[in-house]
């Protein structure tokens, strides 16, 4: 059986255990370290501070261990144990003005931080669960039915009771995807979403389309989930219509802030219309086929439709193709097992059950009632707001089924907060994904992931206008290509491992893999002219940017690696490049294998530039002032002041007729480094700090600008001494 114990996504989680190999090297740095005269063992006694804050202030009287700690508490941090002090949500806090706005902004808008300790508490139950994971697919029933129609309708009136049967093999389509996924939960009870099956069985490079398959699905489950949930808005209230771009683009900002406050809050929030939808689409269903029944089945007459195109294979397949839209976000449960209470799996099992068999009975039920009603697709109002109109009038029952679907649409956009940023701890987690994505935020969710998937949703909804069937084209597209890859994968698996129930669970995975194959192909087909084309290509690039990062990670790892003391090095290991080879001077892990040069540029003999000039000659390797005049007499005052002061630091002159600071300062240093390429270059920068935020511009940003001119140089070390403006 899969195991019990507790799935837990951290940083932590992503840490590579450092290989015995690693610590023999640091073993013999060490011992390197130990015989070079700048290397000596430094005590914890000998430091001038007491690191764990829990000494006594200059002057109190305080003298007890309470007392200490209780000073230690005030300045935010909390002593644990010798060499580790714990910092509180004080500590965090901005000491900036600005800073301390932002904080209390974000406070505001995410809610307090919460502990790492408290992930376990911001589990999902199965109710909230199948609210916050389901919402996507349960939601899809709203526009499902009507993208099949809206193909249909092309051949006329006489195209429409196609409409069952091609709904009849969805819903087969459905439960065999479903009962898929459910081996899936089985096999990968810490998490089996497409791009982790699909790595693990069939190789990274399919593992990547997977997760560039589920990205593009994410990004275009919102935008879709929001455009579709306006155009629910709009179909009640017309007079909104000209708006609908903005309001998407406003719902969108609403979701984002509500994920940010973490995922149990968000459930919470999200979980009344979930099961409002639900409970109008049944009773909807109840009402409309219980009224059918008692007038005999009889089809209501559908209006005059234009026939644009004949009744044929390809016609059925591009309805069918737009109907499978209605199973987006099958995958969410499989994708989001960590989220569940323990056990995991188990629950996460049991949520797609529900999910699957009440997907299943929506869809169905609201394509017959389609039928029975005569509904068709308009522009002017939604297949389900015809068919509640039909059914319930245009009462209270209506309002409510409108105002329901509305917010489940929008809502639905949720599933994608939910699982876009954990696909894309999972991708940082193997080096394929900047690693801020692994970063948990205040409120424990993933929050660069979130900010992400909101910012490229919004970007795509203004794009194509907020139009469903627009984005609809390139949605399946994605989606089938996860289902495939991940069954595939599964098939792979219990056919390689036989592991217990392989006989009964191969058939399964095999049946979904074939099936959701079939499906990617003629909806790649048949949409491809209509937009799917973009999908197509993009996935391909996407695949290649995640490669390309993967590459840079791999290279970093090798060239910061812990190596040989150079004693032991012949020559520069190959492992130790990373875009070009590195200097001798970055290649040093003793103090006896560094030879420094301190430069210090000064503009002027004031109180910054004698300080700055006092901090470089305290660290006692040979010091050198730098000074860039722009004509004669700069020289001359510079010098005469030097002199004055009494020569205690080499001074060098650059003259600079053309008037230009920074650049020479920094192609000097660099013309310093060129022959001693062994040297380490620090460059002592003396920075005057003003008290206001508007003084800033007031003072020239030349330290600034050498700064970030010599962040790119090998071999060059920048620091700034500040002077504090009216800190005296």
């Amino acid at each position: 059986m899969p195991t019990e114990q507790p799935v837990v996504l951290a940083p932590s989680a992503s840490y590579h255990e450092v290989p015995d190999e690693e610590f023999d090297v640091l073993r013999r740095i060490g011992e390197q370290w130990s015989r070079s005269p700048g290397g000596r063992r430094l005590s914890r006694a000998a430091l001038p501070a007491d690191p764990d804050l829990a000494a006594r202030v200059r002057g109190s009287s305080a003298t007890s261990r309470f007392e200490r700690l209780v000073r230690v508490a005030e300045e935010g941090f909390v002593a644990s144990s010798p060499g580790t002090v714990v910092a509180t949500e004080r500590a965090i806090r901005p000491p900036s003005p600005l800073g301390r706005i932002a904080y209390l902004v974000r406070r505001v808008v995410v809610g307090p931080p919460l502990a790492t300790t408290a992930l376990v508490q911001e589990r999902l139950s199965r109710v909230v669960a199948l609210a916050v994971l389901s919402s996507d697919a349960l939601s899809s029933v709203a526009y499902g039915t009507e993208a099949m129609l809206s193909v249909l309708v092309l051949a006329g009136a006489a195209a429409l009771p196609a409409s069952l049967p091609i709904a009849a093999v969805i819903v087969v389509l459905m439960l065999t995807v479903g009962a898929s996924y459910r081996q899936t939960i089985r096999a990968y009870p810490r998490g089996g979403g497409s791009y982790i099956v699909a790595s693990d069985n069939l190789g990274r490079w399919v593992g990547l389309v997977a997760a560039a398959g589920l990205m593009t699905d994410y990004v275009l489950t919102v935008a879709v989930s929001v455009a579709a949930g306006v155009a629910a808005m709009t179909s009640a209230l017309p007079v909104l219509g000209p708006d609908s771009v903005a309001l998407g683009v406003a719902v969108i900002a609403l979701i984002l802030a509500a994920n940010l406050r973490g995922i149990r809050q968000s459930g919470a929030i999200f979980a009344v219309p979930t099961y409002a939808f639900v409970a109008g689409i049944l009773l909807l269903i109840a009402v409309g086929l219980g009224r059918a029944a008692s007038t005999g089945w009889r089809v209501a007459p559908v209006p005059d439709l234009p026939v644009t195109e004949t009744l044929g294979p390809l016609l059925l397949l591009r309805a069918f193709a737009s109907g499978c839209s209605a199973m987006t976000g099958l995958e969410a449960i499989a994708d989001g097992v960590p989220a569940f209470r323990p056990p995991e799996w188990r629950n996460a099992r049991t949520t797609l059950t529900w999910m699957v068999g009440l997907l299943a009975v929506m869809f169905a039920g609201i394509t017959v009632l389609a039928r029975l009603d005569g509904a068709v697709p308009s522009p002017h109002e939604t297949v389900l707001s015809q068919i509640a109109a039909h059914t319930f009038g245009r009462g209270p029952l209506y309002g409510y089924l409108q105002a329901a679907t509305t917010l489940i649409l929008v809502l639905a956009a949720n599933t994608a907060f939910s699982d876009f940023p954990r696909l894309l701890y999972f991708l940082a987690r193997d080096g394929y994904a900047p690693g801020l994505f692994l970063r948990l935020g205040d409120r424990l969710a993933y929050s660069n992931g979130i900010l992400v998937l909101g910012v490229a949703a919004a970007g795509l909804l203004v794009a194509f206008q907020g139009v469903t069937d627009r984005l609809i084209s390139l949605y399946a597209i994605g989606v089938f290509l996860a289902f495939t890859l991940s069954q595939s994968g599964m098939t792979v698996r219990w056919w390689r491992r036989r592991e217990p129930g392989w006989a009964r669970s191969l058939p399964v995975n095999a049946c979904g893999a074939a099936l959701s194959g079939c499906v990617l192909v003629i909806i790649a087909v048949s949409k491809f002219t209509e937009g799917a084309w973009v999908i197509v290509l993009l996935i391909p690039l996407v695949v290649l940017l995640l490669s390309r990062i993967r590459s840079h990670y791999v290279a970093v790892e090798r060239a910061t690696a812990p190596r040989p003391p150079s004693s032991e090095r012949t020559s520069t290991s190959p492992s130790s490049v990373v875009d070009g080879a590195l200097l001798p001077s970055e290649q040093a892990e003793s103090p006896d294998e560094i030879t420094h040069l301190i430069v210090v540029p000064v503009a002027r003999l004031d109180l910054p530039a004698l300080r700055a000039l006092a901090y470089a000659a305290s660290l006692t390797p040979p010091v050198l002032a730098l000074h860039v005049a722009t004509d004669d007499e700069d020289a001359q005052r510079i010098r005469s002041s030097w002199s004055a002061w009494g020569d205690h630091v080499p001074l060098e002159v650059i003259m600079s007729p053309y008037r230009v600071v920074a650049a020479p300062i920094v192609n000097y240093v660099r013309a310093l480094h060129r022959p001693r390429p062994d040297l380490t270059i620090t460059v002592v920068l003396p920075e005057l700090v003003v008290t206001q935020w508007w003084q800033h511009p007031l003072h020239n940003q030349v330290s600034l600008r050498v700064r970030t001119m010599l962040r790119v140089h090998a071999g060059t070390v920048v620091t700034s001494v500040p002077y504090h403006l009216g800190a005296g």
